[in-house]
């Protein structure tokens, strides 16, 4: 932590561990994970948000590529993305800014937009936590994705606490009219079924993610419910229309099929034409 006040960059907590430590070893599996999934069609809608996993690339990795290779034909469109994950590790109520100026992974270092992270403390439940970000992986495993698939662009990372979807649907309401800004909610799906009980469970959070129905997710069915949730209820006030990617668990990548963790990836669309 002093580390990083000392000079305003966030180093990176799980490189090497979730995702390889070394620059051509990282790029290079992203670009594979990526592969001709991300194709440059110009006629293609750009997605306002998406929902993507954030386990260990071995893990989740394919998913999460599936859903970031939407956004290629929008590289150079896109300048901002608000970053939002749950809190694995420390507890606090609200949701989480990051004081850094940038965040470091081995592709480079990702600029943070201050400005908007001053905005946003005018609502009460925001607030600076750097110690909510020190070890966090949800929303770092993130940015090699973004920062292959993205060119010149600046984060808003967010992570969240003890909030409510209201709450959360508040903050995405700041940003929800600016083009050039995507959303990206970073969540896991149920955690340590067995194969077929989480298949059942994670297609019945599928159907509920498609219809924007935030009601139908139970505290077991998403790690990152809140903003999940958050998200649908601003998809559904916008008329969004969510598109699934890719849906599986750890038991279809490589993992034991006794114990699993499912992953999903979704995108949401304007609904009258996606």
């Amino acid at each position: 932590m002093a580390q990083q006040q000392l000079s305003g960059v966030r180093s990176p907590a799980v490189a090497g561990v979730f995702y390889p430590g070394g620059t051509e070893e990282l790029a290079a599996l992203v670009d594979n994970l990526l592969g001709e999934s991300c194709l440059e069609d110009e006629s293609a809608i750009c997605p306002k948000a998406l929902v993507v996993p954030h386990a260990g690339y071995v893990y989740s990795g394919a998913v999460a590529a599936g859903a970031y290779a939407q956004l290629c034909p929008h590289r150079a469109r896109i300048r901002r993305v608000v970053l939002l994950g749950p809190s694995h590790r420390v507890g606090f109520h609200g949701l989480a800014t990051s004081t850094a100026r940038a965040w470091r992974t081995p592709l480079g270092d990702v600029r943070l937009d201050v400005d908007a992270a001053r905005a946003l403390a005018a609502l009460p439940q925001v607030h600076a936590l750097d110690q909510a970000h020190a070890g966090e992986h949800s929303l770092e495993v993130q940015l090699p994705f973004l920062q292959a698939v993205l060119d010149d662009f600046v984060q808003l990372p967010l992570v969240v606490g003890d909030a409510s979807p209201a709450e959360v649907a508040a903050v995405l309401e700041r940003f929800w009219a600016d083009e050039q800004t995507i959303i990206v909610v970073s969540s896991d799906l149920t955690h340590y079924l067995d194969y077929d009980t989480a298949q059942r469970v994670d297609r019945v959070t599928c159907q509920a993610i498609e219809a924007l129905a935030s009601e139908m997710i139970g505290d077991e069915q998403a790690c990152g419910r809140v903003p999940l949730k958050g998200l649908l209820l601003a998809a559904r006030h916008h008329h969004l229309k969510a598109v699934t990617v890719r849906l599986c668990n750890s038991g279809d990548t490589a993992g034991d099929k006794r114990r699993v963790v499912g992953y999903g990836a979704w995108a949401f669309y304007p609904g009258s034409t996606a």
